[in-house]
């Protein structure tokens, strides 16, 4: 099939230019002058952009589909979380194989792949968590990688979970090296929030807002700088994933600064939503428990500007939704209870575009943060990414001037509660193109499950 969006702005890596991209099965094969009719005369199908972008599918480097956390899952599945991904012109997810204490790597990637196989909207690749770091993990990491999982996840937090000393992030970290795969890091100081939990239940204080109270900026500035001491000594490349502080992101900054291969991606969460959504009444505050939690408010003017300065160079949604009834609500009167996670897959696109709207970000790092920058991070570049002759057709026509408003009642993640109820956007998704496929188009839903293919990715481009 042979298929033109013709009229539109297409958001390229050189900036706007008024173009046609041309669709030939599950390719792009061509961006033509918009004077050009070389295809449409033998186009099967014309789609008008006019007064609208044409921009490359977005990829959200960082969802949690059907993750097992606290005696519960998250509540999209990779079908609902893909379909409603889809909605909101996301066409690539890099979900997380989550390694039990005790399992082999290659055992649980195959569990992740049963998982997800046949049930996603949309492309989709995996990062690994490692927990359990001993010499049978550090052997299958390499065939993780030579099986195109070429980056994973430590915690400095969650001890007792998922937590790792720092002998075994070492560990972890020389192999990565070894290998050209990226450290991903939760940058937390476990042990001390641990001790700030304990004692807030002790002296009776159990609300939700205890979570970001007990798990202040600072121990992830401290945490966040021991990762990037590490992985200095190792030679290891380090992402920080959900950065949500000011202490940690001049942290990153001054590596990077000094030439050190560390990269940090923020949440819309972090830059909308502060400590006072966690304080509200009535238990109301569960739905925005998460981690790291929210900050206080002046934190967020950091994080647009490290979004502005490249110290942040991802956006991704830590997409873990827990609904709020009969889930969050399992730690009612015990904040360490309440499972981690917020909703927010299906919006990360729009919440960004406001950004561009209130002048904080550029149209064009609109586009890197959301969908070229993750491309080359986690080795899918040009394949996904870019709007190029040879790459895949994941499209996504945009209208920059129709207005919104977030609220559960619409949405399609399969969650109770929105974030961002109420919230006024302007800007909102048209039509989307998943290799080709028209998936979300006049406000209706065409695609299926098993559209969406595994994507075996190659190493981080951005290694000096």
């Amino acid at each position: 099939m042979l298929l033109v969006i013709k009229s539109g702005t297409v958001l390229a890596p050189s900036g706007p230019i008024e173009a046609n991209v041309v669709v030939e099965d599950e390719r792009i094969v061509a961006l033509t002058d918009p004077g050009s009719d070389a295809y449409e005369t033998r186009a099967d199908r014309i789609v008008s952009a006019a007064g609208k972008y044409v921009m490359p599918g977005g990829i959200d480097a960082h969802t949690h589909m059907e993750m097992p956390f606290g005696g519960t899952f998250s509540a999209d599945t990779f079908e609902t979380g893909t379909r409603a991904a889809a909605w909101g012109g996301t066409t690539t997810i890099i979900d997380f194989a989550v390694q039990a204490k005790g399992t082999s790597l290659l055992s649980t990637l195959d569990k992740w792949h049963e998982k997800a196989d046949g049930d996603c909207a949309i492309d989709y690749g995996f990062h690994m968590i490692v927990s359990d770091v001993n010499d049978t993990t550090l052997k299958e990491m390499e065939s993780c990688v030579d099986a195109g999982v070429t980056s994973f996840k430590m915690f400095m937090a969650y001890p007792g979970v998922f937590y790792s000393t720092d002998g075994e992030i070492l560990r972890a970290m020389h192999k990565a090296t070894e290998t050209g795969s990226t450290i991903m890091m939760h940058a937390e100081n476990g042990i001390a929030i641990d001790q700030l939990a304990a004692r807030a239940l002790a002296e009776g204080r159990g609300e939700p807002v205890q979570h970001g109270l007990t798990r202040p900026p600072e121990l992830e500035g401290e945490a966040t700088s021991r990762a990037i001491t590490l992985a200095k000594v190792t030679g290891s490349p380090l992402y920080i994933v959900h950065l949500s502080a000011a202490q940690a992101l001049a942290a990153v900054a001054e590596a990077r600064d000094d030439g050190q291969n560390v990269f940090a991606e923020t949440c819309p969460q972090y830059l909308y939503l502060s400590i006072e959504d966690l304080a509200k009444p009535d238990f109301e505050g569960a739905k925005y428990v998460a981690s790291p939690p929210l900050r206080e408010k002046h934190h967020q003017a950091d994080l647009w500007r490290g979004l502005r300065t490249n110290d942040l160079s991802v956006v991704s949604t830590d997409h873990c939704p827990f609904c709020f009834k009969d889930q969050k609500e399992l730690g009612r009167g015990d904040f360490t209870k309440i499972p981690n996670g917020m909703p927010g897959v299906e919006h990360r696109m729009d919440l960004l575009h406001q950004g561009v709207v209130a002048g904080e970000i550029s149209l064009a790092r609109w586009v890197e943060t959301c969908s070229t920058t993750p491309a080359r991070m986690f080795g899918l570049y040009p394949r996904k990414g870019v709007l190029a002759p040879g790459s895949d057709a994941d499209i996504v026509i945009y209208d920059p001037n129709a207005e919104q408003t977030i609220s559960a009642a619409s949405h399609h993640m399969n969650v109770d509660y929105s974030a961002y109820e109420g919230m006024r956007l302007t800007g909102r998704v048209d039509t989307v193109l998943s290799r080709g496929r028209v998936l979300i188009e006049g406000g209706e839903y065409h695609g299926t499950a098993g559209h969406g293919r595994f994507l075996s990715r190659d190493r981080c481009q951005y290694l000096n």
